[in-house]
């Protein structure tokens, strides 16, 4: 999301601008939770001519606040590189997600915000104790106040102009107005959820700048099956194992098999299971060769089944199905391998114990489609990792320039680990950007009219940044 004000705009443009401590600031874009980030960092830095945060909305952290259901899984327990996917290189990825170590992220939220955090054993997440995401949003909002910053809700960052004949960068808003800045930071996310503010904004900017732009996809996303074959089955759920056939896993992939909760819905499918490997089918079918994905229903393999069927010497199949698996779906597996639910155990054939066992273990999910960002966790894509410095977040291209969040091209499973990659890269951009010198000295006139907007190097309303 990028931001804005409310009232008479000009004279609230012009006072932020200058900065809380006179000079040009640095412009924080979009006050998701990478952008919070890295307002309070740069704030604490606190550089000469302060911090302005730009924000779309009226009060930021959108993706916040629908975050584990309401709840915000704020971090994992654990924090795996291997579990995050990446076009670029996996040993960047790795070196800025472990530069904020996880104890020390929590350290953060306990002790500097005042959120204290609770383990939720089954799943490995860490919620705020109250439960309530929206704790977690006001603190970020609260301490970026403490740190100095000055926060501009409901205004839009239309262009950014770097430096040519000044020694600024120009911020261009909404209403013809432009900011002269040290630093910008981008953390404008990317395209998923849109009706949280992302719209992209950010991606198109950076591009625009000449930044390589890795292709974008809806990831962690629900996917479509049509015709809903399976919509008699919908709202069952249970513990499954999802698994991309064919695919290695190597290093950037993410993991091709996952085991989490699996949802049949009126349309396709959704659940952990499904949306950690969804990137590979959503990706696969847009380069035209759709990725099989394959279901072991109760994260047992063939063998095991197999063992089971033989070993089992009294009932029927039914039953004994029924004992590890929801009850609609043993009847819809055993009429499509076609074997009666009352078949006797002792009097099951080879070849029916062979389907059996596949549809157990392999069943091939028949998707079609996905949910596309509506409904996607994160966005996949997006800046190459190899164009900012691993140490500031500074673009290569653009001194000045600082990306984190979601605009990076990065992401994890679900379950706080986008929420890890967020935190980490925006303390990174705002302590570097904070302590950035500018790149001239002197400062400039802080609002200008719009005569100059015509240079911007990209349009668009701006976007919130990463979900957990």
């Amino acid at each position: 999301m990028t931001g804005a004000v409310t009232g008479k705009v000009t004279g609230k443009v012009a006072e932020a601008a200058t900065g809380a401590r006179g000079g040009r600031p640095v412009v924080v874009v979009g006050a998701g939770a990478a952008g919070l980030m890295a307002a309070i960092f740069a704030g604490r830095a606190r550089p000469a001519g302060g911090v302005v945060l730009v924000e779309r909305s009226r009060d930021g952290g959108r993706k916040i606040l629908i975050s584990g259901g309401g709840r915000c899984n704020v971090l994992p327990s654990e924090l795996d590189p291997r579990h995050y996917v990446t076009s670029s290189s996996p040993h960047t990825l790795r070196n800025l997600l472990l530069s904020w170590p996880l104890d020390e992220q929590r350290a953060f939220f306990e002790e500097d915000l005042g959120v204290p955090l609770a383990l939720e054993p089954e799943s490995g997440k860490l919620f705020p104790v109250s439960n309530r995401a929206r704790d977690v949003r006001d603190a970020l909002v609260r301490v970026a106040r403490e740190a100095g910053v000055r926060i501009l809700f409901e205004r839009s960052v239309e262009g950014l102009e770097p430096p040519g004949s000044t020694a600024s960068w120009r911020v261009h808003l909404d209403g013809g107005e432009t900011m002269a800045a040290r630093a910008v930071i981008l953390a404008t996310g990317g395209l998923s959820v849109p009706a949280t503010g992302s719209d992209g904004t950010g991606l198109r900017l950076v591009e625009a700048l000449g930044h390589r732009v890795h292709p974008v996809y809806p990831a962690l996303t629900p996917l479509l099956t049509e015709p809903a074959v399976h919509a008699g089955l919908a709202g069952v759920s249970l513990e499954a194992t999802v698994a991309a056939r064919g695919v290695r896993g190597r290093a950037g992939e993410g993991r091709p098999r996952v085991s989490g909760g699996f949802l049949f819905t009126h349309r396709g499918y959704s659940g952990p299971s499904v949306l950690n490997v969804s990137h590979f089918a959503v990706k696969a079918r847009a380069e035209g060769h759709p990725q099989v994905l394959e279901v072991a229903w109760t994260g047992e393999d063939a063998t095991t089944w197999d063992e089971r069927l033989q070993e089992a010497t009294s009932g029927n199949v039914g039953p004994l199905l029924r004992r590890t698996l929801p009850h609609r779906l043993v009847d819809r597996i055993l009429e499509e391998v076609g074997v009666p639910p009352d078949r006797a155990l002792a009097r099951l054939r080879r070849e029916e114990r062979a389907r059996l066992v596949a549809a157990l273990t392999a069943y091939p999910l028949p998707w079609t489609g996905d949910e596309g960002y509506r409904k996607a966790e994160v966005t996949g894509g997006g800046v190459e990792l190899g164009e900012v410095d691993p140490r500031t977040l500074e673009s290569r291209i653009h001194p000045g320039l600082y990306l984190c969040g979601e605009i990076l091209d990065a992401f994890g499973p679900i379950g706080g680990y986008n929420f890890a990659w967020a935190w980490a890269t925006g303390r990174r951009a705002g302590q570097a950007a904070g302590s950035d010198p500018g790149l001239g000295s002197g400062s400039e006139p802080g609002s200008d009219s719009g005569s100059d907007v015509g240079s911007d190097a990209g349009s668009g309303s701006g976007s919130a940044d990463a979900m957990g």
